[in-house]
């Protein structure tokens, strides 16, 4: 029996997390490095999110990984300048959206950025600042529904319009430029 592959990615923005669509004019995965047969994304970032993405040729790894026990830290630059009542409201849960049901989010930890992060601007700007400020905001989870970190920061009026995944587990995203594929032995 062979051995299994894993590998960190930093997926960019307009990719899909996945390797095969049915979709034209999508950009996948696959285009960017040669994966092996069985490899699966641990997880997803939607086209419009950015940054760490695990992927494993290991079914096991990738159901662990997901479980709550293993937190996923988010960035996400939101529309104004986030409350601390916003970021209270984070922290507790709040009330979104899933496939038309309600679902009260897990409590979470939240936090804004004082600084903002150093990522390099995107292929497709968001907006300039003649639209009114923005801020950074740190969302860990440890649950991953369909857009929830855009849901949550909707939800208590700051929407975003830039996220990016900064960290799974012990698994950052580091320096590791858009679209660069690193190997590696196993997940910590």
């Amino acid at each position: 029996m062979s051995e299994h592959k894993h590998y960190i990615i930093h997926k960019p923005f307009g990719y899909l997390s996945q390797f095969t669509c049915n979709l034209k004019k999508k950009k996948l995965l696959g285009e960017l490095s040669e994966f092996p047969e069985g490899i699966m994304a641990i997880g997803r970032l939607d086209e419009d999110s950015e940054g760490l993405l695990l992927l494993t040729t290991d079914g096991k790894v990738s159901e662990n990984v997901r479980s709550k026990k293993v937190e996923k830290e988010y960035y996400a630059q939101v529309d104004g300048l986030i409350t601390d009542s916003a970021i209270e409201l984070l922290k507790t849960g709040v009330e979104i959206g899933i496939r038309d049901v309600k679902y009260q989010t897990l409590p979470c930890k939240a936090f804004r950025l004082e600084k903002n992060p150093d990522f390099p601007p995107r292929t497709r700007k968001i907006r300039d600042d003649r639209h009114g400020p923005t801020s950074w905001v740190s969302i860990t989870l440890t649950e991953g529904k369909n857009r929830q970190v855009r849901k949550m920061t909707a939800a208590v009026g700051f929407p975003t319009l830039r996220l990016f995944r900064v960290r799974v587990g012990e698994n950052i995203l580091g320096d590791l430029l858009a679209g660069q594929v690193k190997e590696v032995e196993s997940f910590l």
